[in-house]
Order: structure tokens, then sequence, then C-alpha cells
């Protein structure tokens, strides 16, 4: 048996253990590891390789990014911004068509600049935006569709987690691809927004109870108006928060590591200031990130090791020949591979799908000429949707557990939210044709 058969058959091991319930980062050392000894016969070799990966996986500076944009998240949600960001955004967009739909995806952008997390999103505004919207006359199916499928903003509006992995696992800029996702994420956000007014005005009945009363509730003018200052009382923290961790980012004067530091600190003084941040909820904050973070950290040095014997099989050169051979050229390869990624993220979780393929594709779309910043968004825009399909939707458990409404089913949720992965199809193919979409600012 060729070291290349070995190599593909690890990986058939490897997605084999991740369905059957495996943690991926022991499926991922137990791959790698058994690997490098089957391929060079030579356990010692495997151990050595394990103790060096482990020491030089995390030991860059870059690595303190992940545990401070985690922090920074967490304590963003303690303080209850998002609860104030979709307040201000219903009051601002209440007279438009679809109104509370179209609020709950611009607080969830403005909430993605500084949690960079889908779940977070999800969690927060399915306590925050559901009851409104269902006492809106909102179906309440819709109205946590509508909370599922714009938690995703959260993946690709920097400062995002998956984007930060992805720049570990593909040895690219993690301010890159901070600045790649803007214009992405901006589209993916506008594109909700349309879509949720169009979906309004074409099928009424499937986001409205009773079309007729919530129209005359939206014209209604006897609803005082929150004050402008309390407007700017409520938005001032998170807009403070972005303009400080991006603004710094993308004019150069922070690095992403200083960034995700500072806007942790901000995020501090920003609970605190609201005293919402006792001792036990410290400690809470304080023990969630040190979990967290750890499981991010074992799994890149996973990936690491895993990179390392995919490297010794001589798999990335061997496909990126078969590629070669079938013509397919760089817009057929991503096509094929970001249909690849959509298959896997009905049965993975995100950063599963990530550190199985991304060690794979990266050298092949390199070495087709492929920038590899626009080759992540495309790859975090294929693995977003997975966040939204049948059988795994992450984001639809997600909304599902946190509203615990019997009347409400998984089901119904993931029709719901239909509507959202077609906009994410169209702007992920957007992103394939034109690669600017994602390099513009680079």
């Amino acid at each position: 048996m060729t070291t290349l058969a070995i190599g593909f058959a690890l990986v058939g091991v490897l997605i084999a253990l991740v369905l059957l319930g495996m943690n991926i980062a022991y499926a991922l050392f137990a791959v790698a590891f058994a690997g490098i000894w089957i391929i060079r016969d030579n356990l010692d070799l495997a151990f050595r390789m394990l103790e060096l990966t482990a020491y030089s996986g995390i030991a860059d500076y870059l690595f303190a990014t992940i545990p401070l944009f985690v922090l920074m998240g967490l304590l963003v949600s303690v303080s209850n911004v998002g609860r104030d960001t979709f307040e201000v955004a219903e009051e601002l967009l209440r007279r438009m068509i679809c109104g509370l739909g179209v609020a709950t995806v611009a607080a969830n952008t403005v909430f993605a600049a500084v949690t960079g997390v889908s779940i977070a999103s999800a969690a927060v505004f399915t306590r925050v935006a559901v009851p409104e919207m269902t006492r809106h006359g909102y179906r309440p199916a819709f109205s946590a569709g509508t909370v599922a499928g714009s938690s995703v903003l959260g993946m690709l509006i920097p400062p995002s987690l998956l984007l930060i992995v992805y720049g570990v696992l593909a040895e690219v800029s993690i301010g890159g691809m901070f600045i790649a996702g803007i214009v992405p994420g901006l589209l993916l956000a506008g594109g909700f927004v349309a879509m949720l007014i169009a979906v309004t005005i074409a099928f009424p009945g499937f986001v409205l109870t009773d079309p007729e009363a919530a129209r005359e509730r939206r014209l209604d003018r006897a609803i005082e108006p929150m004050p402008v200052s309390r407007m700017i009382a409520k938005l001032l923290p998170i807009l403070a928060l972005v303009v400080l961790v991006l603004g710094g980012l993308y004019t150069g004067y922070f690095t992403p590591t200083e960034a995700g530091g500072v806007g942790a600190f901000g995020a501090l003084i920003v609970a605190l200031s609201r005293r919402s941040l006792d001792r036990h909820k410290l400690w809470q904050v304080m023990k969630q990130t040190g979990v967290i973070s750890v499981s991010i950290l074992i799994l890149l040095i996973a990936a690491s090791f895993y990179s390392r014997m995919l490297s010794i099989a001589g798999l990335p050169n061997a496909i990126a020949g078969l590629v070669a051979d079938t013509g397919l050229g760089p817009m057929g390869f991503l096509v094929f591979y970001a249909a690849i990624i959509l298959l896997m993220g009905m049965i993975l979780d995100s950063t599963s799908i990530l550190l199985i393929m991304v060690p794979i594709a990266a050298p092949i779309a390199l070495s087709m000429g492929l920038d590899l910043s626009h080759f992540g968004i495309v790859t975090v825009l294929a693995v977003e949707i997975g966040l939204l399909t049948p059988p795994f939707g992450i984001s639809v458990f997600t909304v599902h557990n946190t509203l615990n409404d019997p009347s409400v089913s998984v089901e119904q949720i993931f029709a719901a939210t239909l509507p959202f992965i077609g906009v994410m199809m169209a702007v992920l193919a957007l992103v394939i044709v034109f690669p600017t979409l994602s390099t513009v600012f680079l």
C-alpha cells in the first residue's frame, strides 16, 4: 500500500471517527499519530513530532488573539449590549416593512463586530428578539428562523473566530482575513434585509400571523418614540468598542493581538460601568474564556499535527495533481471545493470542517494561483451555510433550545431559514465569481 493510499484512507478514517461521535481533537491526534507511525514505520518519530507540534503549534504571540477576543465577546454578552442594540434598531426601523426582522439583522451585524461567535448571537437574540417579534404579530417560527439565519453574520464580520482559525491553519495574516471579510459580510447583511422585505411583500402569511393588523400597528403614530439621547446612550458602548477595535486594527495602529487586548479591556469597562458584572459573573466569564480558548488551542495543535501527517503522505501535492489533470482550473476547483464544504456542513460542525479540509485544500489553492484570503472567505461562507442546514444546523438547534417553546419545532425553524440559505448561496456565488469582493481593501 502506497503512502498516498494510506493518506487517503486515514482522511476517511478521520471523518468516520468524527461521525461516530469522537471528539475532533482526539480524532485528529489519533489519525495523525497513526499515519506518521505507519508511513515512516517509526514510533519514536511519531512521538517526537507530537512533542514538537505541541510546543510550536501555538507558541506564536499571535495565538493570544483567541482568548482575548473570546473574553471580549463574553463580556459584551454579559453587559446586555445586544438587547440595547436591538431596541435601538427596533425604534429606528419600526415603520419599515418587516421592520423587526430587519432590526434583528441590523443588531446582529453590529453585535457580530464585537463578538465574532455565531452561537453567542443566536443565544442573545433568541431571548431578546423572538419574544418582541412574536408580540408584534410575527410568526414564532419565522422569528426564530430570522434569529438563526442572521446569527451566521458573526462568523464572517470581523473579528470572527472562524477567520482566526482559518488564518492560523492557512498561515495567512489574521488582520488581512478580517479586512477581507468586511465587504462579503456587509453584502450578506444587505442581502438578508432585501430578502426579508421581499418575502414579507410576496408571502405575508409566511411572516405574519395577521398581516393587516401588523400593517396597522406598523403605521400607528400614537406610539411614543424613544428619545434620541436614550438611543445614543444605548448605542454608545458597542459603537465605541467597534471603533476602538476595528478602527485601531484597520488603521494599523493595533496588531490583531493588541486589538483583542484593548477590546477585552474596553468590554470590561462597559460591563463594570453598567453594573452587570458581579464577582460570580466575572468568575463564570473567566472560566468560560478558559474553557473555550483551551478547546480551540488544542484543536489547532491537533490540526497542525494532522497537517504534518498529510505532508508526509504527500496528499496535498497528489490532490493538486489530480485537480490539474481534470482541467477544472481555479474557478472549477473553487466550485467543487465549495460543494464539498456544503455537503460536509450537513453532518459536521464548522471547526471540524476547517480542521479537516483547510490543511488539504489551502496548499492546492495556492498552487493554482488563488489568493488565500479570497479562498478563506469562500471557505467560511460555505461553512456558515452548514450552520443552518439539517441535520446538524447548530445555529438552529441553539435557537430552538434557547427558545424552549413546544409550539415551535426544529423543523419549522429549519423551514424559516431557507430564504437565508438562498441569500447565502447567492453571496457565495458572487464571491467565487468576483474575487475582488474579498480582496478590494487588501
